[in-house]
């Protein structure tokens, strides 16, 4: 399988390529295959770069952005942290709900919050902990998820950007992002390779 060298903080990992559809391809991180240490570093790092902030808790979006998000509270020195999931399950039958299309899913889903956990994030500063931002869609409802319960964005910490296509999406909110590296988007070609594109 073709991989892409990525250079995330401190850290360099291969990782595999694979196609969206005919011509555009993507640099798969997929936090749960890459292991405890990285995922601990990598979250040092981001938890760093929120110094400053006031971060007064996480949350993240599930799935891949869990391990990431567990590891951004603990070197903050914070304890408790908030999941928006998407997959619906018994708990979370009255929760609050924002639509959103991730680019590695085909069907719309919705980021699912626990109403019992919103008085964990009412009125207090929070940073929304992911593993990558490409089309900025999950990163845009949960930002519209953390602000319909009364709390205040103050970053979006994600090991990767994807792309830029987020920073149109975002608008000003792009400026909350970050990250501890960028990751092209590809053209795949007539052979079947992938070429980073002109860029990114």
């Amino acid at each position: 399988m073709a991989t892409f060298d990525a250079v995330l903080g401190t850290q360099r990992v291969a990782l595999p390529l694979a196609r969206l559809d005919a011509r555009l391809g993507i640099a798969l991180l997929i936090t749960v295959d890459l292991g405890v240490a990285f995922c601990e570093r990598a979250g040092a790092e981001l938890a760093a770069g929120l110094e400053g902030l006031g971060v007064d808790i996480v949350a993240s979006v599930a799935t891949m952005g869990i391990p990431i998000a567990i590891e951004v509270t603990r070197h903050l020195g914070l304890d408790q942290y908030v999941v928006f999931h998407k997959t619906p399950k018994i708990h979370l039958a009255d929760a609050v709900s924002e639509p959103v299309q991730s680019i590695t899913t085909s069907q719309p889903q919705r980021l699912l919050l626990d109403r019992a956990r919103v008085p964990e994030l009412a009125g207090r500063r929070v940073a929304v902990v992911d593993d990558v931002v490409s089309t900025g869609a999950s990163a845009a409802a949960a930002l519209r998820l953390v602000r319909s319960v009364g709390a205040t964005p103050v970053a979006i910490a994600t090991i990767a950007t994807e792309g830029d296509d987020w920073r149109r999406l975002l608008g000003a909110d792009a400026a909350l992002v970050r990250s501890l590296g960028a990751l092209p988007l590809f053209d795949v070609l007539a052979d079947g390779t992938f070429e980073p594109r002109a860029g990114h």
